[in-house]
């Protein structure tokens, strides 16, 4: 099996109603994805939380019924201090933001091969985890194959 972590972005989309075809092709990728291989590091559920209480002004309760719903629905990657060195590490060497260093770092951590986000350069690989943007017109090979119809 091919493990797949997922960045904020692309729940931001799954609970956004006004992100129209993005929404919508969020959910389908979620109905997809292996569930039990389909990983969300822990961190993008404090930033989902954060994003959808400050930017998307929804309600607290509602906010954390999205988190709880999402950390329920998939394994969750823990954050350690170790994967937290590494991303300053990684933040430093390739110039990125620490908190996307902590994405990218506890996917690899994790053993996943892709990291679906829309944060990074397409097709950015560090430590056997490729970055690909599940919403391009030219998706990234093996997340058509996990995405293929059975």
């Amino acid at each position: 099996m091919i493990n797949v972590a997922v960045d904020t972005n692309i729940l931001v989309y799954a609970e956004d109603l006004t992100a129209g075809e993005k929404r919508r092709a969020a959910l389908a990728m979620f109905d997809r994805l292996p569930h039990e291989t389909t990983l969300i590091p822990v961190y993008v559920l404090g930033e989902l939380y954060r994003v959808l209480v400050r930017k998307a002004r929804q309600p607290v309760a509602k906010a954390r019924a999205a988190v709880f719903a999402w950390g329920d629905s998939f394994p969750l990657i823990e954050l350690s201090s170790s994967v937290m060195l590494v991303a300053i590490d990684i933040a430093r060497e390739h110039q990125l933001e620490i908190w996307d260093a902590v994405v990218l770092a506890s996917a690899a951590d994790a053993g996943c091969r892709l990291l679906l986000s829309e944060d990074f350069q397409e097709g950015f690989t560090w430590s056997g985890v490729t970055v690909t943007n599940p919403f391009s017109p030219n998706r990234h090979l093996l997340l058509d194959a996990l995405l293929k119809e059975p």
